[in-house]
């Protein structure tokens, strides 16, 4: 439903009910019974005391199958309206609600949701009585109020005039500690609000220990948010962080308040948040993206198999090569195959859990950032093409390091830095079972994130490990012998095109300037190191020229480069003509009562290169696009964008790739991470 639509649905809403209660209200005037749907009583605790504040109680009693309206009523209907008639110098404030229920109902397609109360219920509203306020005598209150009442059927709008006389005689009603317990207090600190073209986000304070049973946020502002839309609650430490879905005209908020439902008991708090910070990230509690939790167990296992994925996915072809070397030298003893395993098991692991570690706790700073983070900063990806250049080198027979050397015995610490280098290298790709894993990771608690980590390395070094310690898939291995020399000179040839590879995504993520820089940085890496394999051929130390190049190299690719990264990445050209993403882009799109396709995609991930060409920039999708008017929109998060990164973390998505397709009037369908070549053409032609 359009955001222009609700405030003449509002309207005619009230119109239906009107014209339904005229016949009720006559009917009642000429019987003259006076007898309403939603009684109501005005009452006082005790009698009033000059220089305090007096508590009145307007208690409702609704007729079987009929409810009453919280002070913003929902999608339909209003609240309550009060005019007070108090004695001179009296003040009367804000009326104070218990927490209200949702009843939520479909009427025309269309799904909506009220906030009302169905059994009895007090408004309370504090009286200040001034010093000079004469309490010896009777003192008359009056108060007007118009109010509406429904069935799931009918409403109809009632009003009524109460009055109370209060004198010194009166005592103070027992009711009152039952219904000031239903009214929800006040936190104490100040909660924040962000609020998007998306979604209004909330970081409430709430202690960590308090439990809580299926949350749900009513705001006192209306047409800011979709009321019937599902609420996504996410545990950051003290901070509960609410998000709710926009669907309202209201442009902006200077401030936001409600109560905070925490259980199914009605108990309850009141909020007041101003604009702020409010934190990504978390451990999903409730709504939203609740359902794309697995269980842990599930997750685990999903771990496990992306990272036995990962040794067979394109963009992790570099470590293929290093792991074939490394397992065809494979011939020594049984004790060395396991203690080789090992290692190399122990370098993948602690590689996992570094990245993972290091991810959760820069989150947890308020880091907007996702998986394959590193690959977005300019300098890691200088130090990684340094990295493949030196690798490349090492195939190739320029030079030999020994503990990267796959073609002699290089023991436990050769082992351990190759599950390093294999880690570290492998880790930005996102394959199938491994996706839904890592933006688990992102939302549980640290340390369940953590093995998480750790479970998607054991996976990843898992083909090695076995090898190690089950000798007849070692025999399967070809025996050791020359042939080794010329396989580790063909596997320079990926390598050599991996590094041109991380040249292009230096040049993407800093522009002309940066990738020359870069380009010098890795002729120099590659000359020094063919100098040091010229001195080794002869018998010589080739080494010591790593101390002194070494420094060189770290404050040229840190503090020299960054100097020449331009400020933004030139969009890459679609046949789609997809608009740049952001959540007001996408909001546009979807009010356009249009097909939109969503893709997110980085120039550092291989699995999103090879999705676009097989699927996405192809002929065939883009005259079916063209024909269903589908609104193409992308996301390029090949350098940090931090709305990128909250809408991947609010779809459980820990990086890159990720397709959502929006049918007209729908929410979001999220594609696989394998696309087909005909899956995109064929949703545009179903719509």
């Amino acid at each position: 439903m359009r955001a222009s639509t609700i405030p003449l649905l509002k309207a005619l809403f009230a119109l239906f009910a009107l014209a339904l209660a005229l016949p009720s209200s006559a009917q009642l005037a000429a019987s003259g019974t006076g007898s309403r749907h939603l009684a109501a009583e005005l009452i006082a605790d005790g009698p009033p005391v000059p220089g305090e504040t007096l508590t009145l109680a307007i208690k409702f009693t609704p007729d079987p199958g009929w409810h009453g309206y919280w002070s913003n009523p929902g999608d339909a209907g209003y609240g309550m309206r009060l005019e007070w008639d108090l004695p001179e110098g009296w003040k009367a404030g804000e009326p104070l609600y218990p927490v209200p229920h949702k009843l939520v109902q479909e009427a025309g397609g269309l799904r909506l949701m009220n906030h009302v109360y169905e059994g009895e219920y007090a408004v309370l509203v504090p009286i200040e009585v001034p010093e000079s306020a004469a309490v010896a005598n009777v003192v008359p209150i009056e108060v007007a109020g118009d109010w509406l009442v429904c069935t799931n059927e009918i409403c109809v709008p009632e009003s009524a005039t109460l009055t109370l006389r209060l004198g010194q005689g009166m005592g103070s009603d027992p009711r009152f500690d039952t219904w000031r317990a239903a009214i929800p207090p006040l936190l104490d600190s100040p909660a924040r609000f962000e609020l998007t073209a998306e979604k209004l986000r909330l970081a409430i304070p709430l202690p960590a220990s308090l439990e809580l049973q299926d949350p749900h946020v009513f705001l006192r502002s209306e047409q800011l948010v979709d009321y019937a839309a599902a609420q996504t609650f996410r545990r950051d430490g003290n901070l509960l962080v609410a998000e709710i879905p926009r669907k309202g005209l209201a442009e902006g908020a200077e401030a936001v308040s409600g109560i905070l439902k925490l259980d199914e008991q009605g108990n309850g708090v009141t909020f007041e948040a101003g604009p702020g910070d409010v934190p990504a990230g978390g451990t999903l509690l409730a709504g939203g993206d609740a359902t794309v939790l697995a269980p842990l167990w599930a997750l685990v296992g999903g771990a496990l198999l992306g990272g036995l994925i990962l040794n067979l996915m394109p963009c992790v072809f570099p470590i293929l090569s290093l792991k074939a070397l490394a397992l065809a030298r494979a011939g020594g003893s049984e004790a060395e195959a396991r203690r080789e395993g090992v290692a190399y098991t122990a370098g993948v692991v602690l590689a996992c859990l570094a990245l993972g570690g290091l991810l959760l706790a820069l989150r947890a700073f308020g880091s907007e950032i996702g998986w394959a983070f590193q690959l977005q900063e300019p300098g890691v990806v200088v130090v990684l093409l340094l990295l493949a250049v030196a690798i490349t080198a090492n195939f190739a027979g320029l030079f030999e390091l020994p503990s990267l050397s796959f073609t002699r015995a290089g023991g436990r610490a050769s082992a351990f830095s190759t599950g390093l280098l294999a880690a570290f290298v492998a880790t930005p790709c996102t394959g199938p079972f491994m996706a839904a894993a890592l933006g688990a990771a992102l939302l549980l608690p640290w340390w369940q994130g953590l093995a998480l980590f750790a479970v998607l390395g054991f996976g990843l070094a898992l083909p090695f490990l076995l090898l190690g310690f089950v000798p007849p898939l070692r025999r399967l291995l070809p025996k050791p012998g020359t042939w080794m020399n010329t396989f580790r000179r063909l596997m320079a040839i990926p390598m050599g095109l991996t590094a041109l590879a991380l040249l292009w995504i230096a040049w993407r993520l800093g522009g002309d300037l940066f990738a020359l820089g870069a380009l010098l940085l890795a002729a120099v890496t590659l000359a020094a190191l063919a100098y040091s394999g010229w001195r080794q051929s002869r018998s010589k130390d080739g080494g010591y020229i790593w101390p002194a190049l070494a420094p060189l190299l770290v404050v040229f690719a840190f503090f020299v480069l960054p100097n020449g990264v331009s400020d933004a990445t030139e969009q890459a050209e679609s046949l789609l003509e997809p608009r740049e993403f952001s959540d007001a882009a996408l909001s546009e799109a979807r009010a356009s009562g249009k097909p939109v396709f969503v893709w997110f995609t980085a120039d550092w991930c291989l699995t999103c290169k090879v999705n676009e060409g097989v699927a996405i920039e192809r002929e065939a999708t883009k005259e079916a696009f063209e024909k269903a008017g589908v609104v193409a929109i992308r996301g390029d998060w090949t350098r940090r964008d931090p709305e990128i990164t909250r809408f991947l973390t609010a779809h459980g998505a820990a990086g890159v790739p990720l397709y959502l397709w929006y049918a007209p009037g729908r929410e979001g369908e999220v594609l696989p991470q394998v696309l087909t070549p005909d899956s995109l053409a064929q949703l545009a032609r179903q719509s």
